[in-house]
């Protein structure tokens, strides 16, 4: 399975059978081969995890599926891609034979994707996340701490070869609490940061705090767009 970062919160991945590529908005794509299926995921309609060119990635692909969060208005999908476009909502799970996806309510705005592929489980959070800020009202937070904790519940036990999950260094002191939390109540083989607004440091602020030394060796140091993984 080839990993490549793109931007922010996009990640395309290739498997034996299909490509996939998730909440692009913006940066290069890599070359996308015509003889697999491409699934396209925008977990949300944030304009940094959702925008119409990813209608145009559809249209130069032969053979796409476009898997929207419900919270996208469906008057946004050209009229020449609406039978390609599925719309789900959160706690909901879909298949077409090769891949299913199951979603997962986020703590903002949409849902998280979980797919399985060619024995392969990949889980990308979209804005499920730990939202803990310095400042914010207090009762807020724990709502907070109590809703995110809750949905990641649902995966108690469950491992993906490769987790998608936010990092964001205007959480301050609380960037690492989304992660900490999902690998002590999931697991994950190898960890991409995303979401972290260009700081590439993050990864490795991660892996310096104390906490992080169960699944420090799997937290992944992406350096810069474009760059590829193998998993």
């Amino acid at each position: 399975m080839k990993i490549t970062y793109i931007h922010h919160s996009a990640f395309y991945v290739e498997t034996e059978s299909a490509c996939l590529l998730f909440d692009y908005f913006k940066g290069t794509l890599p070359e996308i081969p015509d003889n697999k299926p491409l699934y396209i995921f925008a977990s949300h309609r944030h304009p940094d995890h959702f925008a119409p060119i990813v209608f145009d990635v559809a249209a130069a692909h032969p053979d796409t599926k476009i898997i929207l969060s419900s919270d996208i208005w469906r008057k946004r999908v050209p009229e020449d891609q609406k039978e390609n476009t599925v719309f789900l909502d959160p706690a909901k799970t879909w298949e077409d034979g090769l891949l299913t996806v199951e979603t997962f309510k986020s703590t903002d705005e949409g849902v998280a994707f979980w797919c399985q592929v060619d024995g392969r489980e990949i889980y990308h959070a979209g804005d499920l996340n730990h939202w803990y800020w310095d400042g914010e009202d207090e009762q807020w937070n724990k709502d907070m701490t109590e809703a995110y904790r809750k949905e990641i519940k649902k995966m108690h036990g469950r491992t993906a070869d490769v987790a998608f999950l936010p990092l964001d260094p205007r959480q301050e002191q609380y960037f690492y609490l989304g992660i900490d939390d999902f690998m002590k109540e999931a697991d994950a083989k190898r960890i991409f940061p995303m979401h972290f607004w260009g700081d590439y440091t993050m990864g490795a602020r991660l892996k310096a705090l104390p906490c992080s030394e169960p699944y420090r060796e799997k937290i992944v140091e992406i350096k810069c767009e474009g760059e590829t993984f193998e998993c």
